[in-house]
This record gives C-alpha cells, structure tokens and sequence, in this order.
C-alpha cells in the first residue's frame, strides 16, 4: 500500500468514535459510571415529582433503570417498588411473548406467513389469519381496546374479566372480522392471546407450561419472572407477565444486540428484524408509536414526523398500560425499564426520552 495511503487510514481509523465495550450481566449486572449533574436533576424531576397517592394524578415513577452499554449506570425506585419486586408490566407482555414466540420460530416450529388456525383450531372460522397478521395486530377482528373509558363497550374487558376470561383465545376467536386480515391495523389483546394459544397448540400443553423459562428466562439469567394463566392453561400473553426492572432490562439488551445473548443467537437475526420493521397496513397517527412485530417503532410513517421526535429514529419500545415502557436506543447503546403508576394519562414518552438521552447518551467527543 502507498504510503500516502496508509496514513489517509490511519487517519480515518483515529477519527471513528471508540467501539462500546460488550458487557453482558451475570448473576447481577455490572456497574458503570455514576451520572451526575443538571441533566440527571432535569430527569428525576420529572419522573420522580412528589406522588399524591390520595388522588394518583401526575406522574408516577415506581422504577427507573438505566444500562448503557451492558453496565448499570441508573437504578432508582418509589412507592411499594424495590429492586427485588416483579412488577406488574401490563402490555409490555406483548412484546416478551414476541420474544418467546421469537425463539420457537427459530427453532423451526412455525413460519410468518402460517395460518394461525394449523396451530390453533378456534380460529377455523378465520382461516386467512395468518401469524405475522396476529404479531401486526392486524387480524381483522371486530375488537375494542378500551379500558377505564369505555368499559361497557369494551373487549379487552370482557377478556380480562368477564365473559372470556376462563378461555380468552376461544373468546377472541370467536369475534366477527371487520377487514381482511393483515391489510389494517387494529391495536388488539385479543390478537396478543390468539398467539398465546397458537404457541401452545405448536408445543403441546406439557412442553408450553414451562416454555417462556426455558426459552428465554433462564437463558437470560431471569431468575423471578411470574406470568399467569386464564383457566385453559394458556399463558395471558397479553396483559400479565411480572419481572423485576433488572430482569425486565436484560430483555432490553438481548434485543439491543439483534438477538444475541453472550454466543449465543437466542433469537434469529431475521426475527428481530422483523420485529423492527413497520407494518405496511398501519396509517399514520393511528396510535402513539408504530407497530413493528409486537413491538413499537419510532419510525416516520408517510412523511409523518416521528412519534418520539427528541428520540434517536432507531428507538423501539415495549409498553405497557399505566406507564410501563422498556426502551432500547441502539444508536446511543442505552434500554431504559421505566415502571409506573400512572392513572390520568398525563405521562409522555417523548420527554422521559429527551431527559433520558440528555442525561445518559454517550457524549461525542469533539
């Protein structure tokens, strides 16, 4: 190589920011560099403002997490939350079945464009669903998602509580379709728990009681997880999987890094991917982020700005009802567990993740 030419790369190889070191959890996670300053304060002033547990208006901080670059650089908690709580993390349980989902699929069990009814027979009547329509939550069904406003009205509700809660897939199953599967996005737990059954009906009931922690938890050195059952048995991977925020961040970092856990690739690259991609039937503003593979997207839909704008555009979510999130930023190396208490709607992605990067991004070096 001429000479002029290796020093044009030395040049460029000393101008690349320093490659993050890859630290991965053991039984406790490592810690990395405390942060301090105005930043920090802006941030725990809005997530940790004075609770009013009289009245549960405003925000509601219970846990706050921080990992950057695999360390533990932020752990702060509230209210009846400690570091050994598994705490209720509502919808975010969506996106841990699309994990476990995520690992069958790599073991060859179904494929994205399966019907969802060869793994699940209450869905014969709908026999054009398939399984990337029910991760889209674009199934076609005629489903309500509407909790304290709407109870009456409401089929996650009826799910939950009432009528379908004994079998909440059969009770899904059996709504009429409003659309043809996977051409519109409709936010569903139904949809959630049509995947639920479909991975039991793949697995067969003995296997599937055990699958979540075999799959996944104990892989990832999730040692406290809890995730219920209606009364068939079937796993409500909708609503109601309990972790603690360390072991809520360690699914973070797993997605952080494409899948890869240690050397190991728990879930194929091509999966995740997949739950990064946008749907193509989802129309801008329809809901507070866009929906990727049972996950959330900060991703610009038709020219629409993005959903979290002081956010990087590679950040992806899980969320939860009452203000559950788990955040990972991959640009900035960065999974935030957020857990709440939030009751009147008040709390905003956006800002927590304007404080968050201020307070925790890498800084570029000039």
């Amino acid at each position: 190589m001429p000479k002029g030419s290796t020093l044009l790369l030395a040049l460029l190889l000393f101008m690349l920011p320093p490659a993050r070191a890859e630290n991965w959890p053991g039984t406790q996670w490592s810690r990395g560099s405390d942060t301090t300053g105005p930043a920090l304060e802006a941030l725990e002033a809005y997530a940790f403002a004075p609770r009013n547990d009289a009245t549960r208006l405003g925000v509601r901080t219970d846990a706050l997490l921080v990992i950057r670059d695999g360390q533990l650089i932020y752990e702060r908690y509230a209210g009846p939350t400690t570091v050994d709580t598994p705490h209720l993390t509502w919808s975010i349980s969506k996106s841990l079945l699309a994990a476990v989902l995520g690992v069958a699929y790599g073991e060859g069990r179904f494929r994205l464009q399966d019907q969802a009814a060869t793994y699940l027979p209450a869905l014969r009547q709908h026999p054009d669903i398939r399984m990337a329509d029910l991760l889209h939550w674009a199934s076609g069904l005629d489903w309500q998602e509407d909790y304290e406003y709407a109870p009456l009205k409401s089929s996650v509700v009826a799910m939950l509580y009432t009528r379908g809660h004994n079998d909440m897939a059969a009770f899904t199953a059996g709504h009429p379709a409003f659309s043809a599967p996977g051409q519109v996005f409709r936010y569903s737990s139904g949809d959630s728990n049509l995947l639920s059954a479909a991975l039991k009906g793949m697995l067969g009931p003995q296997r599937y009681a055990d699958y979540p922690w075999q799959a996944l938890f104990e892989p990832l050195g999730i040692g406290h997880a809890v995730w219920e059952s209606d009364a068939s048995g079937t796993f409500v991977g909708s609503s109601y999987a309990y972790l603690t925020a360390r072991d809520l961040a360690r699914v973070g970092l797993l997605m952080l890094r494409d899948g890869r856990w240690g050397e190991r690739q728990l879930l194929p690259r091509d999966w995740v991917e997949f739950n990064r991609t946008p749907f193509a039937g989802y129309r801008a503003n329809q809901d507070e982020a866009v929906p990727g593979g049972h996950w959330w997207l900060n991703r610009s839909v038709a020219g629409a700005a993005l959903p979290w704008p002081d956010a990087p555009a590679d950040t992806f979510a899980a969320l939860g009802h009452w203000g559950q999130a788990l955040y990972v930023i991959p640009s900035a190396g960065l999974v935030i567990v957020r857990y709440a208490d939030d009751r009147d709607g008040g709390y905003r992605h956006n800002e927590m993740l304007k404080l968050a990067m201020a307070a925790f991004a890498p800084k570029v070096q000039p």
